[in-house]
């Protein structure tokens, strides 16, 4: 839960919003999101939901027999093994979350 708290918190100063415009925009209070944020509250599903969205982002909830896959597939740049991206394939949304994250 702390991690994903982190990232929330990691997102929310990324898009160099306040605690207050996230809370605004989440319909929660600015007291709600700190809390949260330190680690101080233990927050619903429903509020992780809707403070993901404030923040652009969705929660994804991964059954844990699927996560070392999912891990390798989002390693991967979102490409099966052995498919290059090719010439004219777009960046992958995957690549672009990759390098956000190694920035960090």
């Amino acid at each position: 839960m702390v991690q994903l708290l982190t990232e929330y918190a990691h997102a929310r100063q990324d898009q160099k919003l306040s605690q207050a415009a996230v809370a605004e925009r989440a319909g929660l209070s600015r007291m709600a999101v700190q809390k949260m944020e330190s680690g101080a509250s233990d927050p619903r599903l429903s509020t992780l939901i809707v403070l993901a969205r404030a923040l652009g982002m969705e929660l994804m909830l991964v059954p844990s027999a699927l996560r070392q896959d999912l891990e390798a597939f989002a390693r991967s740049g979102g490409r099966t093994l052995g498919q290059p991206a090719g010439v004219d394939a777009p960046a992958s949304i995957i690549d672009d979350l990759l390098s956000t994250s190694a920035k960090r």
